[in-house]
């Protein structure tokens, strides 16, 4: 007779600390500024006023991915929170790519929002791996 691997002991020993973990209030706060950092990112070419450039689209599916990623955190954690790395992924991304990107005119609030916003998520990502391995 072959047992699910869903039913193993320390499966669910992992799913019970990491439903734990997420009930904590520094938790949830991580999961929200995650999720309202995304949003911004996402947003920002509007705000800032370079939606005609190829960053834009850069930063709204990276916006929406990181949004995505933070609804996960908040909804799912125990299955979801190894992915603080992507997140910390998404945030250097951000940073940088103003600079390599090509056919991107970049202005100084097009720098200054990408790297704040950049810089929270990498903040926020490892902020979230840090939990997990605590």
């Amino acid at each position: 007779m072959q047992s699910r691997i869903e039913e193993h002991p320390d499966i669910q020993a992992m799913r019970a600390r990491a439903a734990e973990i997420s009930v904590k209030p520094s938790a949830q706060a991580a999961e929200g500024l995650t999720l309202l950092t995304g949003l911004y990112l996402a947003i920002s070419p509007w705000v800032i006023g370079f939606n005609g450039n190829p960053l834009a689209v850069s930063n709204l599916v990276t916006g929406i991915a990181l949004a995505v990623l933070a609804l996960g955190f908040g909804s799912v954690f125990e299955r979801t929170f190894g992915m603080g790395w992507a997140a910390s992924g998404i945030g250097a991304w951000a940073i940088i790519a103003p600079w390599v990107m090509q056919n991107a005119s970049t202005t100084t609030g097009t720098v200054v929002s990408n790297s704040i916003t950049g810089a929270v998520a990498v903040v926020l990502g490892l902020t979230t791996t840090a939990m997990a391995r605590s």
